[in-house]
């Protein structure tokens, strides 16, 4: 689970995210990164991220499961993601199939790239 702090939970915020954010894609994830204009915000706020897994991807038992992974994979990340910043992922259908390897490959690329 990650901490209170660090979770999008607002449609708003995802919606800019989507919107208004760098976006990097893989075989299995699509990552949305936002960071506000305002200079002063960037120390104030941590980093939050939120999670995007639909039907597509599979039933429910395998939605969960690559949610855990994904919360997971990004606990791990969140000191090398940007002050103030919103994080979309959002886990394609191929993302189902995954190992948590794949997974681990694919989010660090595509962190790389929209961080970049």
């Amino acid at each position: 689970m990650l901490p209170r702090e660090h979770r999008l939970t607002t449609g708003a915020d995802f919606r800019s995210a989507s919107r208004n954010g760098r976006r990097a894609g893989s075989r299995t994830l699509v990552v949305h990164l936002w960071t506000p204009e305002d200079p002063a915000a960037s120390h104030d706020a941590p980093v939050r991220v939120g999670f995007v897994v639909s039907k597509a991807v599979g039933n429910a038992v395998i939605r969960n499961r690559v949610k855990r992974r994904l919360r997971h994979l990004i606990r791990e990340r969140l000191s090398l993601l940007p002050d103030s910043g919103v994080l979309v992922v959002r886990a394609l259908p191929a993302s189902a199939g995954a190992s948590y390897a794949d997974l681990a490959a694919d989010l660090a690329h595509t962190l790389g790239r929209v961080k970049a």
